[in-house]
């Protein structure tokens, strides 16, 4: 979290608009500055190192206590950096406590502390003071659009029919305003306005209902009215417009099925869902610290909102706090539509970390409380290959493969032809390409995977090279496919034909040890030994496998035609 040092955390607009730091004169830098641990700046340091290695409940911690040392009872910037990292954290009951009021502290500040003080005024069913404390917090740009979203909740919790219902005052912000229409709907549901709600949720649908939501909403409400058929019309409108949207999906199920429609959330639900807008874009920013500032207020709001917590889970990962990270994972129970989700992020979360058994008993674990959920086994299954058990990666793909029939998922078909051809079964991997070409014939993967295993098996040269040329033609920034495009060639003779495909893939791969290794052995062919010489030595630093390994270190013996390499001083000075 190396932005928020010197300069606490700044809440931009939903869009676009990035926002300027917010800074304060930090502790004393100079040598007169003691730098003991009970000091505070000792602890400043501390906290500064906490918040580097992504730490935030500690860097709250630290900073707490230098701010609360007698040497810096006056210091506004400590207590600032107390409260960023105590909402960091989630604490928000804390940073609620420690939020900087009054003129001496930068105003963009103030208005966050209010925009936190609303939050938990809220929680704790105060909505005429949440009111008060978010209006103040809608007069700063940095915070105004997330104080718009949520004021209207905190009327309708303080009974202030009138002011729930009206629409905020957002401007040159169309995702927000299109998220405070949404709620404005639903406030209008909560005050028995049902015609003018229905009019809302029809005037978004109008506009274009990006994700659905106003559909599932006004379908959701007519349910709740009584009105199936015209819910289910609804429904069926939006899924001819997006067809894999599950959220529609399990609504039109679920009306189908004859069970009753959701209840209308809770006020403090719906106002954490305000929330989630701001905090995906922020993430889709790569704006961490943004992105969990309003993601930990959402769950003080909601801490059931699992797709919060796996929103957390990324962004302290993406900031180097992986126990946290872990921490967020675990948090959807088993019975949440996020649990699965959460539970892989989990077990890669331990095999990024080197942890591969944990991985392997997390993955197991999850596959084994969720024996129905296909996601569970096909992670499982990518863990085990991940780990080379090819065989046991291709056992937990058969029943899910079988149980398709004729048509089953191509990507399952590729996944276990990798498996299949690692551990050595190239006619069943063969096979298992050759079906999932069937059913997606123009996948630049597929047609890569199966055309460079044909040119590396010295088979179907030429029907071979005409699928990798179409690999490239329809993915032409893939390094891998230009050097399967550079390797026909090679196989086939035409080596500076080889030589001219090779060194563009390997401008694109120059990590890839086999990319390098090909472009070594085309350089041996048209002669240019030396270069062949250092880009077989290149390999030798790119980690590569046991077996290329061997196999490099004999061309570097032995060249390609069985005498002994040139070596660089000879042939940089030839003998006369």
């Amino acid at each position: 979290m190396a932005s928020i040092r010197g300069a606490l955390i700044c809440l931009a607009p939903l869009v676009l608009a990035a926002c300027a730091g917010v800074g304060a004169a930090p502790p004393p830098t100079t040598e007169a500055a003691d730098a003991s641990p009970g000091t505070a700046y000792g602890l400043f340091l501390a906290g500064e190192a906490a918040a580097d290695k992504g730490d935030s409940a500690a860097a709250e911690g630290l900073f707490s206590r230098a701010a609360d040392s007698r040497d810096a009872t006056d210091d506004q910037f400590l207590k600032g950096q107390a409260f960023t990292f105590a909402l960091l954290a989630g604490d928000i009951q804390r940073a609620a406590t420690l939020a900087p009021q009054g003129p001496d502290n930068q105003h963009q500040l103030v208005e966050l502390g209010a925009l936190v003080r609303g939050v938990e005024d809220m929680v704790q069913g105060n909505g005429k003071l949440a009111e008060v404390e978010l209006k103040a917090a809608e007069a700063g740009q940095p915070t105004a659009i997330a104080a718009a979203l949520l004021r209207p909740y905190a009327a309708a919790q303080a009974g202030d029919v009138e002011l729930s219902i009206a629409m905020p005052v957002i401007s040159d912000q169309p995702i927000a305003e299109f998220f405070a229409r949404l709620d404005q709907g639903e406030l209008f549901e909560r005050a028995h306005r049902h015609d003018e709600a229905e009019t809302a949720y029809r005037a978004l649908i109008a506009k274009g209902d990006p994700g659905g939501l106003a559909s599932l909403r006004l379908g959701e409400m007519l349910e709740r009215r009584g009105h199936p058929r015209q819910a289910a019309a609804i429904y069926d409108q939006a899924l001819a417009r997006s067809k894999d949207d599950s959220g529609l999906s399990d609504a039109r199920a679920r009306l189908a099925a004859g069970k009753p429609p959701p209840p209308l959330p809770t006020l403090r639900r719906s106002a954490a869902e305000a929330l989630m807008a701001p905090a995906s874009v922020f993430l889709m920013r790569k704006d961490e610290e943004a992105s969990l500032a309003y993601l930990r207020l959402a769950l003080r709001l909601d801490p059931t909102r699992d797709e919060a917590w796996l929103m957390v889970g990324d962004a302290l990962a993406a900031t180097g706090d992986i126990p946290g990270a872990r921490a967020a994972y675990e948090a959807p129970k088993p019975s949440s539509p996020q649990y699965v989700t959460a539970r892989l992020k989990l077990a890669w979360s331990y095999q990024n970390g080197g942890d591969k058994d944990q991985a392997l008993a997390v993955a197991r674990a999850t596959a084994k409380a969720q024996p129905k959920d296909s996601d569970a086994a096909i992670n499982l299954a990518d863990l085990l290959r991940a780990d080379e058990k090819y065989d046991q990666s291709a056992a937990i793909l058969d029943p899910l493969i079988a149980a398709q029939g004729e048509h089953p998922d191509w990507k399952l078909l590729y996944m276990r032809a990798v498996d299949y051809e690692e551990s050595g079964r190239w006619s069943d991997a063969e096979r298992d390409l050759q079906r999932a070409l069937l059913l997606r014939p123009d996948d630049p993967e597929l047609l890569n995977f199966l055309g460079y295993s044909w040119i590396d098996r010295g088979e179907k040269l030429t029907q071979a090279l005409a699928m990798v040329q179409k690999a490239v033609d329809l993915n032409p920034e893939s390094g891998a496919m230009i050097d399967s495009l550079g390797w026909g060639y090679y196989r086939l003779g035409d080596y500076r034909k080889a030589v001219e495909k090779l060194e563009a893939a390997v401008s694109m791969e120059p990590g890839d040890p086999d990319v390098n290794n090909h472009l070594g052995d085309a350089y041996w062919r048209v002669g240019r030994k030396l270069e062949a010489h250092f880009q077989w030595e290149r390999v030798l630093t790119l980690d590569p496998s046991a077996k290329l390994k061997s196999e490099v270190e004999s061309k570097l013996k032995t060249g390609l035609d069985g005498g002994p390499a040139p070596s660089q001083v000879a042939d940089e000075f030839p003998k006369s």
